[in-house]
This record gives structure tokens, C-alpha cells and sequence, in this order.
């Protein structure tokens, strides 16, 4: 049987060899500003619990309460015997929250960007895509026979050629992260608007880092930009600073019908358990009653940039609550999360191919949930470790 996977673990090997390969690292502890790895407790920077949601006792007691009445699953896909109330509840309570005609949530965010670009386009249309989407939005679009083009990353002569170079498409569809993942920067939102309705493309984002984040009470980068009712297509994830899985759309009542019948991650597969669709629904309650969560994340994410900046570091051009702390080479970036964690911190380092060569970083993602006193504890960490391996 081994001898059938030989290719692969020789990449395996050469991985290690180059200082690259990882283990997956257990928690042994719930999501907080602190965990536990291996028995030891650190101060945690990689994770996406932005509003510390994974444990708010709203959230928790919802979950309870929905197995409660409707047991561990649903038993179904949505479109047999698997939509219960509360599925259609959330979605209301989802389009109301995004000022959107209607939403529609599907098992991940991963899987909304598929189910909806695979299905709304064909080879009469083309997809206009800034070149540092994420990884679903880059597979969504493969798996739709429209043209591709690639516009340079929030460049928007870049983006407007491409629009007059595809005036003879059926359907222009500009596609573009909210926030960018391993950046932290903030799409030119209404620059893109503007240059869509010039062209009269459809505007499609993501905002699965600007949920729970940027706009009044979390609603994301359209909301931010004052955008709203002038961007087509919403795409939000529920596994972020909403604390709990899943992604939805927010769009028109029309592009909600057709992907029900249309949308293959939704045709597909069984609905998401009660207690998972209670939690999220309790999710959104507590963006709109404790927006002081959103003010202390943002106030966290200041003290920390300002810090690493301080020390000397690179973080790029972050906007919002993901800082990089660019190294560059990729072996010293995952030494250097090692160091980290030997000093009380957890940030993992990110390589190739997530991000291209060259780029390698710490990502850190600072949280509501952290205090200004871990937060000056993690950032001597990083001053020590970084004059450890020689970066500062």
C-alpha cells in the first residue's frame, strides 16, 4: 500500500529537509487570548475568534438549548427534509444584518464562493479577479467555464483595462477579497463600485475578515464604504468573528432561489445542526448589542501595530486587525514562530504557497478578547525573538 503514495512522500521529505513541513498543533484548551499548547499556556495570535465569540455564554447557551429540542443534526440536505425554521430564521436575521434583499448560508465560506460563482457563470460570461483573492475564490472560478481575467491587486487602472478589454461578455464580474487575508489590507471598495457601474460589470466581495470587523456593527466593507444596495453579490463566513462555522451570500431574493436550485455545496450537503445554526443566530444578537466588542478590537489592533512598528518590524500595508510580520525567508519565519512559542506566544508562520516566495511571515491576528498587558508581553516576544535569529 505504501509504495502506492512513494511521489508524495518524497515531497513530504523534501518539505522537511527545507525546514517547512508541519505538525498540526492541538489546543488542549478552549479559544481565548490564551491557550494551551503541549501543557503549556500561550498567549494566542493566530486565531480568527476576533470578537472572542468561540465562548460567549449567549452563543453557548443557544447551542445547548437547540440540541436540547432538536437533537445533534438535521438528518437531511436543505432541499429534501433538512431546512428547519431556524435555518430560515438565520438567513432572514443575515440579509436584514448585510441590508441585502435575502441571504442564503451554506456549510463554509469556502464553499459559498464555489456553490456561487460555479453556478452563476458560464463560458458567456468572464470573472475579473484581483491576483491576491483567496484560495476559494481562486477555485470557485476554476470551476466555472467563464474567461478569467486578473487585474494587479487593488490596482485600479489595472482593473479597468481588463474591464474594456471584455466589453463583449454576457455577464463582467468583479471579484475581490473585502479584507485580505494574509495582508490586512482594505479593497478599494468604492473605487471598484464606481469603475463596475462606468462598465456595468457586477460587483462581487467577500468579507470574510471585514464580518464582525469593519461597518457599523460588523457589517463588513460595504456597509464601510456606505455601499449599500450598490454591491451585487455579499459573501460572508460565520467562522470568524461570528465564532462559530459556515459561510452565507447576501444578495437578491432571485440569486437566493437560483442557487438553492443551482448551488452545488447546498444541493449537496446536510444542513448545518441546530445547535451550530442557534449559535450563529445568537452570533449576530451580540454584533448588534455589544458593539463595544468591535471598540476594544480596534483599539488592541492600534496599541499592538504601533509596537511591532516600533521594534522595527515590516508589517506591510495591514489596515486592520491582521498584522504580518514579514521575514521574508520562509525556513527563519517558521524558526521564528518556534522562538515565539518558546517565549509565551503562539503565531504561526506563514510560507509559500499560501503566500508567494519571498513573503514569508508571522501573521498575528490581535482579538477583542486580549488585554493591553498580553498584548505588551507578546510584542517583547517578538523584540526578543527577533534579535534572537538576527531580524531586528
Amino acid at each position: 500500500m505504501k509504495e502506492a503514495f512513494r511521489y508524495l512522500q518524497a515531497e513530504l521529505d523534501e518539505m522537511r529537509e527545507k525546514g517547512t513541513f508541519r505538525e498540526l498543533t492541538e489546543l488542549e484548551s478552549k479559544q481565548g487570548s490564551r491557550v494551551r499548547i503541549k501543557g503549556k499556556e500561550v498567549i494566542q495570535l493566530s486565531s480568527n475568534n476576533y470578537l472572542g465569540l468561540t465562548d460567549h455564554p449567549k452563543l453557548k447557551k443557544a447551542a445547548i438549548e437547540a440540541v436540547e429540542q432538536y437533537g445533534a443534526g438535521t438528518g437531511a440536505v436543505r432541499t429534501i427534509a433538512g431546512t428547519f425554521t431556524m435555518h430560515d430564521q438565520l438567513e432572514e436575521k443575515l440579509a436584514d444584518f448585510k441590508h441585502t434583499e435575502a441571504a442564503l448560508v451554506f456549510q463554509s465560506g469556502f464553499t459559498t464562493n464555489q456553490g456561487v460563482l460555479s453556478a452563476i457563470l458560464s463560458d458567456q460570461d468572464v470573472v475579473i479577479s484581483d491576483e491576491l483573492n483567496h484560495a476559494s475564490i481562486i477555485d470557485g472560478i476554476r470551476l466555472t467555464k467563464a474567461a478569467r481575467k486578473i487585474y494587479k491587486h487593488a490596482d485600479m487602472d489595472s482593473l479597468e483595462d481588463a474591464l474594456k478589454d471584455s466589453a463583449s461578455y454576457r455577464v463582467r464580474l468583479i471579484v475581490t477579497d473585502g479584507v485580505f487575508s494574509m495582508d490586512g489590507d482594505i479593497a478599494p471598495l468604492k473605487e471598484i463600485v464606481e469603475l463596475a457601474e462606468k462598465y456595468g460589470a457586477m460587483v462581487m466581495v467577500d468579507d470574510a475578515h471585514a464580518s464582525g470587523v469593519l461597518g457599523q456593527n460588523g457589517r463588513g466593507t460595504v456597509n464601510h464604504f456606505g455601499l449599500d444596495g450598490r454591491v451585487h453579490i455579499q459573501v460572508g463566513t460565520l467562522s470568524k468573528a461570528i465564532g462559530v462555522l459556515g459561510g452565507y451570500v447576501a444578495s437578491t431574493n432571485t440569486l437566493r432561489d437560483y442557487l438553492i436550485h443551482k448551488g452545488r455545496p447546498f444541493l449537496f450537503s446536510t444542513s448545518h445542526p441546530p445547535a451550530v445554526t442557534a449559535a450563529c443566530s445568537a452570533a449576530i444578537d451580540v454584533l448588534l448589542e455589544e458593539p463595544e466588542r468591535i471598540e476594544r478590537l480596534w483599539d488592541n489592533t492600534n496599541f499592538f501595530k504601533k509596537g511591532l512598528e516600533a521594534l522595527g518590524f515590516d508589517t506591510g500595508k495591514s489596515e486592520t486587525p491582521i498584522t504580518p510580520v514579514i521575514i521574508g525567508d520562509e525556513a527563519k519565519a517558521l524558526q521564528f514562530s518556534d522562538k515565539l512559542f518558546e517565549y509565551g506566544v503562539f503565531a504561526q508562520g506563514i510560507v509559500y504557497p499560501t503566500v508567494p516566495k519571498g513573503t514569508a511571515r508571522i501573521r498575528t491576528i490581535v482579538t477583542a478578547q486580549h488585554t493591553k498587558e498580553e498584548l505588551q508581553e507578546a510584542l517583547d516576544a517578538f523584540e526578543k525573538a527577533g534579535k534572537a535569529l538576527g531580524v531586528l
